[in-house]
């Protein structure tokens, strides 16, 4: 397995962090990582999407896991391998919140392509986290 996290902590209220994660089809303006995305359904545990990173072909996602105001997780398959990102809203003291992003890549062979590819798909995380928090803060 290889797994890395990342987290960010924000006076965003946990409710305006949520309502950017369940309009997917906008994760866009704060995710320049994402040239499209498609949700099919809606936003809950079974749900499908269809997200285009910039330059590169789609990559079908689900999501397994949907607690709302708290947390989600989404999966990809390929090549015996799952990628699982998991995406928290921990209150902290004080009305504050961290969120976390955490990918977890397990199966036949993660050992030797999860520090391969792992490092590519997470590294515009902390970026990405920071532009989430701040449109959160403006809404």
């Amino acid at each position: 397995m290889w797994m890395y996290e990342h987290s960010i902590e924000t006076d965003a209220a946990r409710e305006a962090i949520w309502r950017l994660w369940v309009d997917v089809d906008n994760w866009g303006a704060w995710n320049a990582e994402i040239e499209k995305i498609e949700l099919r359904g809606p936003f809950a545990e079974g749900a499908e999407m269809l997200m285009t990173p910039p330059g590169e072909e789609p990559v079908a996602l689900r999501v397994t896991e949907a607690a709302e105001g708290e947390t989600f997780t989404d999966e990809a398959r390929f090549d015996g391998l799952v990628l699982r990102t998991v995406h928290r809203l921990d209150p902290l003291d004080q009305g504050r919140t961290r969120v976390v992003y955490r990918m977890e890549i397990t199966g036949a062979g993660a050992d030797e392509a999860g520090p391969q590819i792992g490092p590519g798909i997470t590294a515009d995380w902390p970026e990405t986290m920071a532009a989430l928090v701040a449109l959160a803060a403006r809404s």
